[in-house]
């Protein structure tokens, strides 16, 4: 398969701004100008997310809420009401608060949504957190399918539940593909430069050309990036790693 173009990679990188502080998060966003797509995830969001979102909606930013929703169908509810009102484009839901929940959240967001007149975020489903290796999915969590089973399932109830994609690892996103169709969204984090030596706590990591041809349509990346000497350096790379 041909390399993916650097102008296409740029369109489909999410920089997660994973800091403590507003004050942080826009030094990141000033530092990489050329980068559209920003995620906001649940550290970012208790100290700050009612200025930070508006903020870089005003600056014209593409906005992924990663708040990994995780409750009852009613409270999930709830909270994607008032979720619709900061006009996010992506936002994410456990999918192991089952069919109803999905539906819930998904029902909520279009409704609230509509009511202020703009296009609803896009929901994914969580399959199972990048973090977990075969090993602690079997004897940690009990679950008795091989790990790239589970996930499978996972993405197969988000999208018989009506969601519009999930997040996956890199590695199980051509299994996800073939199963689920071209028009469902595979959101991917774990992703490093081939000259990355360690993955710190994500277990299954791909390169962004690898993740792409494996069938990503956008990639999370954070600390290749933000953690670098220099970060707009670093996403430079990234466009043709």
């Amino acid at each position: 398969m041909s390399k993916i173009i650097p102008q296409m990679i740029a369109e489909k990188i999410i920089i997660a701004l994973d800091v403590p502080t507003i004050e942080a998060a826009f030094r990141l966003v000033d530092q990489i100008p050329q980068a559209s797509f920003w995620k906001v995830g649940l550290e970012l969001f208790l100290k700050a997310g009612h200025e930070v979102l508006p903020e870089l909606k005003k600056q014209q930013k593409r906005i992924f809420l990663d708040l990994k929703l995780h409750d009852i169908p009613n409270t999930i509810a709830a909270a994607c009401r008032i979720l619709a009102d900061y006009g996010v484009d992506l936002l994410t839901i456990h999918t192991t608060v089952g069919r109803s929940g999905l539906k819930a959240a998904q029902t909520a967001l279009k409704e609230s949504s509509q009511r202020l007149g703009i296009a609803p975020a896009k929901l994914l489903g969580v399959t199972l957190l990048t973090s977990f290796s075969p090993r602690e999915l079997a004897f940690d969590l009990k679950i008795p399918l091989e790990l790239p089973d589970y996930i499978l399932q996972m993405a197969l109830l988000a999208q018989k539940s009506s969601l519009d994609g999930v997040i996956c690892s890199p590695q199980e996103a051509a299994l996800i593909r073939q199963a689920c169709g071209e028009d469902f969204l595979l959101v991917c984090p774990g992703i490093r430069l081939p000259s990355q030596k360690g993955k710190d706590d994500q277990q299954r990591t791909m390169t962004p050309q690898a993740a792409f041809q494996a069938g990503a349509n956008y990639l999370v990346i954070g600390r290749p990036i933000t953690q670098a000497p220099d970060p707009a350096q670093a996403f430079q790379e990234l466009l043709t790693a």
